[in-house]
């Protein structure tokens, strides 16, 4: 089947499911604005979500490592996993988007090049060599087979460049991004990476659309959960035209990782307060709100970070540290000549989550 150019005139986006389900995920994703926008640690959630992002997406692609493993590479000490470094990559990418959005004021296909270089950081850009298929991972059955030839890859995605920044064609975000999300994937315009820029965009086009003020919704944990569903929707498109199952499976992913998000923003705040009371209660002479920040930011923290972030000496930021491993606040651990100190109750919350 011949991918179509959007819009898809002839698919009923407004079913009574459809629009059931849309009432429930808009109320969740506001919801989950509403009360991230009063918190304070806004820098600390999102870099820690983003973490979680990062691992589960890549997760999708096989790309499997520890919170560990990614602390330890983020502390820039020299540590080498190659799984680790990737998600670390995922993550940057993440930002490198959302940061070129915020200045645009629009998504462009330049943008979604820009994403996947970081993801796979190489300048291969849009496929030019025909011979892409997407196969059947058992059967290696040719399951479809995406555009070929680069001019029409470019012609597709500027069609998609233009339907996603079209704010007045009267569809509802969320059922626009399902839709943005199957004909991107379906595009499939990289040799490689396709999978996690496509997941990357999900929540770009929600904050284009100011459905949230920051990246802090992901699917990929959501889609990791419900692989096999999730491909064979895909699928069903291709094969059935059946979109009605895949924008209610979005919208349903919309719903239950909103209010996922909400438990785990709750957990984090709880243990900064938990953590806070502790570090008043057995170090108040050391305490302060920088400090404070700079171990939940960070998650491993190191001397260096402490410098610059309490704007103390080398000596004070060591003395700093070792106190707060003392108290059993902090944990250190030796990664090549450097030393690392981990807040091991957040590293807790983000791996149980």
């Amino acid at each position: 089947m011949k991918l179509e150019l959007l819009p898809y005139q002839h698919v009923n986006l407004k079913t009574n499911k459809i629009l059931e389900q849309l009432t429930a995920s808009s109320r969740a994703l506001a919801e989950l604005k509403g009360y991230a926008n009063t918190i304070p640690n806004m820098h600390i959630l999102i870099n820690a979500i983003t973490i979680n992002e990062a691992k589960d997406s890549s997760a999708i692609e096989n790309i499997v490592t520890t919170h560990d493993s990614i602390y330890k590479v983020l502390t820039g000490s020299g540590y080498k996993e190659e799984n680790a470094k990737e998600v670390v990559d995922y993550r940057t990418a993440i930002w490198t988007g959302y940061e070129q959005i915020k200045k645009d004021g629009y998504i462009s296909t330049k943008t979604i090049v820009n994403i996947q270089e970081v993801i796979e950081h190489n300048k291969a850009g849009i496929r030019k060599i025909p011979g892409t298929e997407l196969k059947n991972s058992i059967t290696g059955e040719t399951i479809y087979t995406p555009p070929q030839n680069e001019k029409e890859i470019r012609d597709y995605l500027k069609n998609l460049e233009d339907y996603i920044n079209d704010f007045k064609d009267g569809v509802d975000p969320l059922i626009k991004m399902a839709m943005i999300h199957y004909q991107f994937e379906s595009i499939h315009p990289f040799y490689d990476g396709n999978g996690r820029t496509g997941r990357i965009l999900n929540v770009l086009y929600l904050v284009l659309n100011n459905l949230l003020n920051s990246p802090i919704l992901y699917l990929s944990k959501y889609i990791n959960e419900t692989k096999q569903e999730y491909y064979r929707l895909l699928q069903n498109i291709r094969e059935n035209n059946d979109f009605e199952e895949w924008v209610l499976y979005i919208l349903k992913g919309v719903e239950i990782t909103s209010k996922d998000t909400i438990k785990l923003i709750e957990k984090i705040q709880n243990e900064i307060k938990s953590y806070k009371e502790d570090f008043k209660s057995k170090l108040p002479k050391i305490y302060s709100k920088e400090l404070l920040d700079s171990l939940f930011y960070e998650v491993y923290t190191k001397i260096s970070y402490i410098e610059k972030a309490c704007s103390v000496t080398r000596l004070t930021a060591t003395s700093y540290l070792n106190q707060l491993e003392e108290v059993g606040l902090l944990k250190s651990e030796k990664i090549g000549r450097e030393k690392v100190y981990k807040n091991i109750r957040l590293i807790k919350i983000l791996s149980d989550n």
